[in-house]
């Protein structure tokens, strides 16, 4: 590859936060439509069905708070490490 040709793809980091950033915001949509699931069950009886909504609505809502959480947590660590390569060089401007 010649010293001249810029490369076309992005840099491993700031594609990963990209679609980290883009997760985080497909997630409400994902438990929206998850949430929605126990509205088309078809059981023999109402109390069963009653009593397994109620656990699927629960561990789903378990579920996208730890992954929300994941999320989070990858998103801001990689605010860190970015604040702290722009910060680390030179005087301080006051």
């Amino acid at each position: 590859m010649s010293p001249d040709r810029v490369s076309v793809f992005l840099a491993r980091r700031s594609y990963r936060r990209r679609r980290m950033a883009d997760a985080a915001r497909l997630l409400p949509l994902a438990g929206g439509i998850l949430f929605c699931v126990p509205l088309v069950w078809k059981g023999a009886e109402a109390g069963a069905r009653t009593v397994n909504a109620m656990i699927y609505v629960f561990g789903l809502w378990v579920l996208l708070v730890v992954v929300s959480a994941l999320i989070s947590r990858h998103l801001r660590h990689d605010d860190d490490e970015r604040d702290g390569e722009e910060g680390g060089g030179g005087g301080a401007m006051e």
